[in-house]
């Protein structure tokens, strides 16, 4: 950024390069972004600049557009590559191409999850598809990778790479030795297949995932539907209530909404068939193998072993946390004290809370958004000499109105990228707090200059009122502390090639980052210089920050080892054939790994498909292919007793599929 610019962002925004100690009335610009709603004013003259500034992006039909642009500068750079005498411009060529199918899949990627609008989510659906296919192709070309290893095999040439260079060539070829590059023209063709038969599948059980289950109003006790969604007659339940205080709540959303679907559970075997025939295919013994090759762990085995140590140090401290589980339900609830796993998140909540006095509504007037936003700025300032600016979204760049748009601008290197910030609640929305690369930044040999990161962070929080801005609770502010973490990564991470760029580094290392920011969020030399109460200006009490950090002690190894389940499983799953089902599996995998209960008939896979990288942090909820069939709640047959009445329980999925999948955080 020239000299000139860099001072004209510093002006513009200088009221937020010195950190100002606010009182109750006065904000800063990031901080009054984030705590009222945005007032933007009604242009009817303004372009349509087009989502993300993308001008095709106007409409729906924009994506077919910039698919095709996009595939023919894919053609140009291929035949580039493959015709070009072997040396630097050569791994150069393979970061445009392999940016040129990026900007445009990643962001189609995004907005299949996350656009109102099911026109635009349809439109990019079918473009990730499409890239996807082509990339398949590309991973498959012989004459693409015979341009590469003429380089690496090459000693002179290789001398002159710089050791970044290197690196992205061997990533490079990596892609293509794990796409079966090396197999005759028949076995080739068949593991192109089998990748884009994988995008189908992939897509299909992302979307089926996500469906809520809905149950007819009468099935239900009445006094108990102000807790779910209404659909005419019906009752909706697309999440599991895990907080809810009322046990029943709970256990119903759990079993409803994990309530086994036959296509779903089909989709997910066929999945794992397929990833299995193409790892083995391409010379791996299992997924998990594939998977795993080029990450820090580099083997299931190694995976499997640190999981079964660390269960074996925990298994004593995750029994003593169950054991004041089941006593703290039997307090509760002396009729029904057996300890459930839709138990577990809310009791080990009040655990925390009754030892240390930590009800989350005792912080949350502290923490509202935008005094946490403006801590996260000062924390940025104080560590980076970076500074968050709000920057007010053109027409058509964003969509929806509740979206903030951030500028990160460092003191001396200026403007390094963008943050696009959706953290509000909306219909449609997955529920899920996630970080999303739009475009990853790196040098432009063709124009010289420095290729801007764009980001997106996905929260859902409350919407601020008329007399409040949005409170977060402790735990929302960590996973915001833990979002903003994978963001500075991407906009800090600046490499000459977008190939490495951020957060695209190994599967295992992409949350130490933003897990490290976690540990700011609960350190009262950050927390002092921000948290105030929103009426008061009162400081949040160093005593209150103490207790939260000893209250994270209380339950866990018991939290540690349901992740530690939930990986094991995804390491099981994508292992050798087991011969058995994945609801066998997966009962067996919980009695071994997490000890609570397996309730029959929750089975439904959600929260996206099994990846068999996540070895820390599995995507998985629970699976299994159970046909579906009645289900009971604290009864026998298929009635459960509520009061002097008996209610019978009939699911039926929604005929409308929600077009939501999760994206690994």
């Amino acid at each position: 950024m020239s000299a000139c610019r860099r001072m004209f962002y510093l002006v513009k925004h200088r009221s937020l390069l010195t950190y100002v100690r606010r009182n109750l009335t006065t904000w800063s610009p990031v901080g009054a972004a984030f705590n009222a709603r945005p007032h933007r004013k009604l242009d009817l003259l303004q372009k349509n600049v087009g989502l993300f500034g993308v001008p095709e992006l106007s409409c729906p039909a924009g994506f077919q557009v910039a698919t095709e642009t996009a595939l023919k500068n894919t053609e140009r750079l291929v035949e580039k590559a493959c015709s070009s005498s072997p040396g630097v411009q050569t791994v150069q060529c393979f970061d445009q191409l392999s940016d040129e199918l990026c900007k445009v899949a990643d962001l189609a990627d995004f907005i299949k999850v996350a656009h109102p609008d099911p026109a635009f989510r349809e439109a990019a659906e079918k473009t990730c598809i499409e890239i996807g296919t082509v990339v398949e192709k590309l991973n498959t070309n012989v004459e693409l990778c015979k341009s590469l290893k003429n380089l690496l095999d090459n000693p002179d040439i290789e001398a002159q790479l710089d050791p970044d260079t290197r690196r992205v060539a061997d990533l490079f070829m990596f892609d293509f030795e794990i796409s079966g590059i090396h197999l005759d023209d028949t076995l080739r063709k068949e593991a192109v297949a089998l990748h884009v038969k994988l995008l189908d599948l992939n897509n299909e059980f992302l979307v089926g995932s996500h469906m809520p289950n809905r149950i007819a109003r009468a099935a239900i006790p009445e006094h108990l539907h102000l807790n779910f969604a209404t659909e005419g007659s019906f009752i909706q339940i697309g999440g599991l209530h895990a907080d809810s205080p009322n046990d029943l709540v709970r256990e119903i959303a759990y079993r409803i909404y994990l309530y086994p679907n036959a296509e779903l559970m089909g989709c997910l075997e066929e999945l794992l068939k397929c990833r299995y025939k193409l790892a083995t295919l391409v010379g791996y013994e299992s997924f998990g193998h594939r998977a795993l090759k080029g990450t820090m762990a580099k083997t299931p085995e190694t995976v499997m072993s640190f999981l079964q140590l660390l269960t074996d140090k925990l298994s004593d401290r995750t029994a003593k946390d169950f054991k004041m589980m089941r006593d703290m339900k039997k307090k509760l609830s002396p009729r029904h004290s057996e300890l459930m796993p839709w138990d577990h998140p809310y009791l080990s909540g009040v655990l925390r809370a009754e030892r240390y006095n930590i009800e989350p509504s005792l912080y949350s007037p502290y923490l509202s958004l935008g005094s946490c936003m403006e801590g996260l700025n000062n924390l940025f300032s104080q560590l980076y000499g970076v500074s968050l600016m709000s920057e007010q979204p053109r027409a058509g760049e964003v969509w929806s109105e509740d979206v903030r748009k951030l500028a990160v601008v460092h003191e001396t290197e200026g403007l390094l990228g963008y943050i696009y910030c959706d953290f509000f609640h909306r219909q449609d929305k997955p529920h899920q707090d996630c970080h999303f690369t739009i475009r990853g930044g790196r040098q432009c040999q063709e124009t010289g200059q420095y290729q801007l990161p764009v980001v997106v962070l996905m929260l859902s929080l409350p919407h601020p009122t008329k007399g409040a801005p949005t409170l977060l609770t402790p735990g929302m502010m960590e996973n915001l502390f833990h979002e903003m973490g994978h963001a500075m990564h991407s906009m800090l991470g600046r490499t000459r090639y977008q190939h490495v760029t951020g957060t695209r580094c190994a599967t295992d290392f992409a949350e130490v980052p933003s897990i490290l920011m976690e540990y700011f969020a609960t350190d009262y030399r950050v927390i002092s210089q921000f948290a105030r109460h929103y009426e008061t200006g009162k400081p949040l009490p160093e005593s209150m920050v103490a207790r939260l950090c000893e209250s994270k002690k209380v339950c866990g190894a018991a939290d540690t080892q349901l992740q530690i389940f939930y990986a094991v499983l995804d390491q099981i799953y994508h292992s050798e054939p087991q011969n058995r089902s994945t609801t066998e599996i997966l009962k067996d995998m919980q009695q071994k790994f997490y000890g609570l209960p397996y309730a029959p008939n929750t089975e439904c896979c959600r929260d996206g498909p099994p990846s068999g990288t996540l070895w820390t942090r599995s995507c998985l909820s629970s699976t299994q292919t159970l046909r579906p069939s009645s289900w009971t709640l604290r009864a026998e047959g298929q009635f459960w007793l509520q009061g002097n009445e008996l209610y019978e329980a009939k699911i039926e999925r929604t005929l409308e599929k929600s077009k939501t999948c999760r994206h690994i955080s």
